[in-house]
């Protein structure tokens, strides 16, 4: 245990760390000045007084719960969705998938998560990819489908009194009628959000907390009154609604106007808040959640974002909750908001992945704190920057979280915007060195000490991550000490002494996606519904047992929705899901597909693919299709307006045929079941991204012996 640096004569407790090594010394050179100040003489005494007086300039802080406790803590979490953002995490190796999960939400060991809030796949892109939905179709009904019921069980495992969330991003088409909108049913739409949470309780024994209502989309208060009822129908009524996952407004003011909408809805839950709520949203008095936030890369900046917005998010904007997206990066890094997860799992093929520092900020608040304690009234701002917040479990334990990221100094050492998030706009502020004095009143008076947790963002010399300091003694008749700040800190006082700072042996190093990749999709029952690697990104592609072909094709990939679903994002009009190393330029692709739909199918295998996400359907690259009408085509993009090259084949639906691509630097070439199809077609742009493979529209199609391999 590092010493938290050395006590001073006559001032009640005092906390130093100006260098890395005061932080550092040993607790017995601590101790040894302690007991020599005690005995030190009047004139000593005197220096020390001036000192103490000069040190009270900097600010002195009461915590206190004599005059009653502030709002109910309701925990720290963070989403797996919204989408496809836990992709990857499920290929992974053990050990290291279970090292990943124990980061996450193992109790008392890293981030410690007190939320999972994961997205009910409606089958549409959602940020990163699909996720496939428990109902493609009105009479189909799939509670096996995708990652995020394996997640959850994984979570409740390690913390079986993880709080789970659930929130649809896109829904299937079918709830539409031939309407992008979700609302055109109501009866039947709550059905379906019904019936994932039955499901999630019958098959997997998952008890869902709360429900939302639709992504940063619009909401329907009837629907949520309708989505009430048939919760209560069902024997549901501990399931609470939150709404509407977007703004304050105007759900906030909704609530305030119609009296029934305020009774249904347990928690208004806002995105991206900047820390700050509204009047309406008040006077609801309703529990108040930043119920997505932090959306940022993950790297010291991030960090420093993430410990600003727990502790503000309550001080500024009295919420009682704040979720981060994502859980963990495990998707493609080069995909929209690469790496914006709370740690980084993205290589499954090598079994890399960081811890990164988000991770122990949460720690800071999540390892010592649970839901069900209750912020103090007295939390605030410190006088010359950063923040404090107190909580306690009205059973005599105090936990306090003291921050101080900066937004920019006048000498920047590390980075230009220490603590900025990725969204809103954040105002200029300003963090300089100080000294706090916290005063313990009411039930904590009689404190006799406290553990001391400390992190240090910045410049690797000085940079500390969830380190424990020497614990902090108040000496009889003490209620109070002086911690010395500066920028960039964030500390954790607390009388719990259960913290720590889990680890394992450092993971594989990283290693690029292998060069040379094949898979014949050759599983009989599969534990998870999708190829490992394969990211869907328009459509949903799955595992399927062709009863028509017990021969060579029995086990193939096959492309599952037959309709547009009702989109968040906007997804493409072909479907694709992605593969590879994105920095692959020369490749040789090859697979056997097969066409479904007679007349008007057709499929598609790709390479340099460069766009994916929200993004999807500007995607560049070379693309070959042939078509069940005997046609065949080569374009340089997704929507196919740029064509480089078409003609006859011998081509027809529900039949077996094996495409092959080559690119290779500026050319292209395409075989048809070996035989040279087309050749020497110039590609200029891009230079590099992923192989994918496709269909024209939404429609069946299959996919077989997938081959890739890169030659740089």
């Amino acid at each position: 245990m590092a010493a938290a640096g050395p006590s001073l004569p006559g001032c009640r407790s005092h906390v130093t760390h100006t260098m890395a090594e005061t932080l550092l010394q040993a607790s017995r050179q601590r101790r040894a000045k302690a007991m020599t100040a005690a005995a030190g003489s009047a004139g000593r005494a005197a220096v020390s007084l001036l000192l103490c007086a000069l040190l009270a300039l900097g600010g002195a802080y009461v915590l206190d719960d004599s005059e009653g406790l502030g709002r109910e803590f309701d925990g720290i979490g963070a989403v797996s969705g919204g989408g496809a953002t836990s992709r990857l995490l499920v290929n992974y190796p053990e050990p290291y998938r279970s090292q990943i999960l124990d980061y996450l939400f193992k109790p008392n060991f890293g981030a410690s998560l007190h939320i999972l809030k994961v997205e009910i796949g409606g089958d549409g892109q959602t940020t990163d990819g699909t996720e496939p939905s428990h109902m493609h179709y009105a009479l189909d009904e799939n509670y096996f489908r995708g990652y995020e019921w394996w997640l959850m069980k994984e979570a409740k495992k390690r913390n079986p009194n993880i709080t789970l969330m659930g929130l649809p991003w896109s829904f299937p088409g079918w709830l539409g009628k031939g309407f992008n909108w979700p609302y055109v049913n109501l009866q039947l739409t709550a059905y379906y959000v019904v019936s994932w949470i039955v499901g999630a309780k019958y098959y997997h024994d998952l008890d869902i907390d709360y429900i939302g209502i639709w992504n940063e989309r619009t909401f329907d208060s009837d629907y949520i009154k309708v989505l009430r009822r048939m919760l209560n129908y069902q024997g549901l009524q501990q399931v609470k609604i939150i709404a509407s996952d977007n703004l304050w407004e105007p759900i906030a003011a909704s609530m305030l106007l119609d009296p029934e909408l305020l009774k249904v809805i347990d928690v208004i839950g806002a995105h991206y808040p900047g820390t700050h709520t509204v009047k309406d949203a008040r006077l609801t008095e309703k529990k108040l959640w930043s119920s997505e936030d932090f959306s940022t890369l993950n790297n010291d900046v991030g960090a420093g974002c993430w410990a600003r917005v727990l502790n503000q998010n309550y001080i500024n904007g009295y919420m009682t909750s704040t979720i981060a997206w994502n859980l963990v990066a495990s998707y493609y890094e080069q995909l929209p908001y690469g790496r914006c997860g709370l740690m980084t799992a993205q290589e499954p093929w090598s079994g890399h992945y960081v811890v990164e520092s988000p991770i122990w900020i949460s720690a800071h608040t999540t390892q010592f704190t649970q839901p069900g304690w209750y912020y103090l009234k007295t939390v605030g701002h410190l006088e010359k920057g950063g923040s404090y917040v107190a909580l306690t479990d009205g059973l005599g334990n105090l936990t306090i979280i003291i921050e101080t990221m900066c937004h920019k100094t006048p000498l920047e050492t590390w980075s230009h915007k220490h603590s900025k998030c990725i969204r809103p706009f954040l105002p200029y502020f300003n963090v300089s060195r100080q000294y706090a004095t916290f005063i313990l009143k009411g039930s904590f008076s009689e404190i006799p000490g406290l553990q001391v947790w400390y992190t240090k963002l910045g410049k690797p010399s000085e940079r500390f991550l969830f380190k424990q300091l020497d614990s902090l003694w108040l000496p009889n008749g003490s209620d109070s000490f002086t911690l010395e700040l500066q920028a960039d800190e964030l500390f954790t006082l607390t009388t719990l002494t259960t913290g720590t700072k889990g680890s394992y042996p450092l993971p594989p190093k990283s290693q690029p996606f292998p060069r040379i990749y094949k898979d014949d999709f050759n599983v009989d029952y599969p534990f998870f519904t999708e190829a490992p690697n394969f990211a869907d990104q328009t459509g949903v592609f799955e595992y399927f047992t062709n009863m028509e072909d017990p021969g060579e094709h029995r086990f193939t990939l096959r492309q599952v929705l037959n309709q547009r679903p009702i989109t968040w994002a906007a997804d493409a009009y072909n479907t694709i899901s992605v593969i590879g190393d994105y920095k692959w330029s020369n490749v040789t692709i090859k697979c056997d597909v097969y066409i479904e739909t007679p007349q008007t199918g057709g499929v598609f295998i790709a390479g340099r693919v460069n766009k994916g996400g929200i993004l999807i359907r500007s995607a560049r690259g070379v693309f070959f299709w042939i078509f069940a009408n005997g046609t065949y085509r080569v374009t340089g993009d997704l929507a196919g307006w740029m064509i480089y090259a078409l003609g006859q084949a011998d081509i027809r639906a529900k039949k077996w045929y094996t495409l092959t691509l080559t690119i290779k630097g500026h050319f292209s070439s395409g075989m048809l079941n070996g035989k040279p199809l087309w050749t020497n077609v110039p590609v200029n742009f891009p230079k590099n991204g992923w192989a994918a493979i496709g269909t024209h529209f939404f429609e069946f199609a299959q996919f077989d012996n997938f081959y890739v391999e890169a030659m740089g």
